[in-house]
């Protein structure tokens, strides 16, 4: 199998595609930082049993978009799957202070990934071939005071995600909507751990164990579907009073 993976440097992005160059799939991984993109590739080399690529890239330009898409084909002669895993927490703070603060978290959460979705999409539904792995969150799920920046961009992005699940059943293309909990990386690394949260290797197998399944929407670990549900079912009257 053939793999494209956007932000490819994110930790959990490169626990999975451990998982996946130890198996013997080809991957063409793209990032922002050349730096340890160079880094992830050669050790990937040297676990793969297949060729892994590389290109450096920052996401957020959409108009590089096409080209990448065309980069990644031309090197793997196609794409059998995709895994989108690029994003920012972003400041809830500086956000609410400015607008130029939101748009950044929107544009690296949901409208970039929107616009190589859209890209994707239209080459599998041609090739009546392919398979889309998103990753999101759980924030997606209902606005909290503490990140609904960026948990909007996740819910709208998931939204997306199920349209286009929609729209390409009829060809069996499968769309699957990775919705993580805690998870301990460095772009948690100010936040306090505590037993719920899970290890990125963890996440790991998870995604590629429910990808083999070609499952829809997965909570990773699997205990945020319930978390969530309870969360999603508190009344607004009750929920805007609460400090979550």
């Amino acid at each position: 199998m053939n793999i494209a993976i956007f932000g490819a440097n994110s930790a959990i992005a490169k626990a999975t595609a451990r998982v996946w160059a130890e198996q013997g799939h080809g991957l063409y991984l793209v990032g922002r930082d050349a730096g340890k993109l160079t880094a992830l590739t050669q050790d990937l080399q040297v676990r793969a049993k297949s060729k892994i690529f590389s290109e450096a890239a920052d996401l957020t330009d959409t108009s590089k978009h096409e080209q990448i898409i065309i980069n990644a084909k031309n090197s793997l002669g196609k794409i059998d799957l995709v895994l989108m895993a690029h994003g920012t927490l972003g400041s809830q703070s500086d956000g609410e202070a400015s607008w130029k603060q939101t748009l950044q978290i929107l544009d690296s959460n949901f409208l970039s990934q929107a616009s190589l979705l859209t890209l994707l999409a239209n080459d599998f539904e041609k090739a009546l071939h392919g398979h889309i792995a998103v990753i999101t969150s759980v924030a997606g799920d209902r606005g909290r005071a503490s990140n609904y920046i960026y948990g909007t961009a996740k819910g709208a992005l998931s939204i997306f995600l199920s349209g286009l699940r929609n729209r390409l059943a009829a060809k069996n293309i499968p769309v699957t909507d990775f919705k993580l909990g805690f998870v301990d990386t460095p772009m948690t690394t100010h936040y306090k751990k505590g037993p719920i949260w899970a290890k990125p290797e963890a996440v790991a197998h998870g995604i590629v164990s429910a990808i083999e399944m070609k499952k829809d929407v997965v909570y990773l670990p699997w205990f945020w579907c319930w978390i969530m549900m309870v969360i999603r079912n508190i009344p607004e009257r009750v929920f805007k009073k609460m400090k979550i």
